[in-house]
């Protein structure tokens, strides 16, 4: 992979050296209320440099990590299915290399093309997903292929088991009634990742975060906000918590910075970032 031009803050490492690799995926078609996150990974990259590379929060800074930028993965808009066959295929390289894929979204919908991509290696992995909505639709307006279906889609994949939600406070009946059955779900808040590891153990984990699972009072860059959600030092312990497990793949998405002109939100999603970055890292 060539290097990219714009990279996120002290992301600037050889892949060859690399352990985690990053790639923006934006697209956004099958957004149900808001679009917009397809402008969220070069916002991301452009402000994080508002940023400093060290983190006072673990003492750590990304310039002593190997973490390549491979920047944004160019996505047929309209079509979901080539979409994501093409993050697929970056995630699948990626992990053939031995590294650790860092997907930046758009919808929550291009999780799944990267979350194909890590189940294939690794039979028994599990997801840790925070967010405000359940994704557990079986379709929208007859669309299975959506981000409101996105979780839905990985469980045809994995089963019943496998699927750890927190922060859940939106969704239809029915995708509740689904969850007590097939997902194990934490309403409203992060409570309880840090029994994760003991749970889990070394079961190969991919993390998903959703930026709306933050409360819209601090985080309302986003398209689909829902209020009663958690803080941002909430959401830093539970980050922590789950860096704790075995992370083979991870994303962020859903940030929309076209509704926060202040720019606030497009810069707490580069604090997390780097947070997440440096919490993920195992030099």
């Amino acid at each position: 992979m060539n290097k990219n031009v714009s990279a996120f803050i002290g992301c600037e490492a050889e892949y060859d050296d690399s352990r985690i690799v990053i790639f923006g995926a934006p697209y956004d078609s099958t957004t149900s209320f808001r679009p917009g996150t397809r402008f969220a990974s070069s916002a991301i990259r452009n402000e994080s440099f508002g940023i400093e590379t060290y983190s006072p929060y673990q003492d750590k800074d990304l310039l002593d990590t190997e973490i390549f930028d491979s920047g944004d993965i160019e996505l047929c808009f309209g079509n979901s299915k080539k979409a994501l066959d093409a993050i697929e295929e970056r995630t699948a390289q990626i992990l053939s290399d031995g590294k650790i894929p860092c997907m930046i979204g758009g919808e929550h919908l291009v999780t799944l093309g990267a979350f194909r991509a890590v189940q294939k290696k690794y039979s028994d992995v599990a997801i840790v997903h925070f967010d405000a909505h359940a994704d557990l639709r079986e379709d929208y307006l007859g669309e299975k292929l959506s981000h409101a279906s996105v979780i839905r889609r990985c469980h045809d994949i994995v089963g019943d088991g496998r699927i750890y939600q927190f922060g859940i406070r939106s969704g239809e009946r029915a995708e509740f009634e689904f969850a007590k059955e097939h997902t194990t779900m934490t309403k409203f808040v992060l409570d309880g990742t840090e029994n994760l590891v003991e749970k889990l153990g070394d079961t190969p984990v991919y993390f998903t975060l959703d930026l709306d699972v933050l409360d819209p009072s601090c985080f309302c860059g986003t398209g689909t906000p829902e209020a009663g959600g958690v803080t941002f030092n909430e959401l830093m312990k539970a980050i922590k918590d789950v860096s704790q497990l075995n992370i083979v793949g991870f994303d962020m998405n859903e940030l929309s910075p076209i509704y926060d002109h202040s720019g606030a939100s497009t810069a707490m999603a580069c604090k997390l970032m780097r947070e997440i970055l440096l919490y993920f890292y195992k030099g």
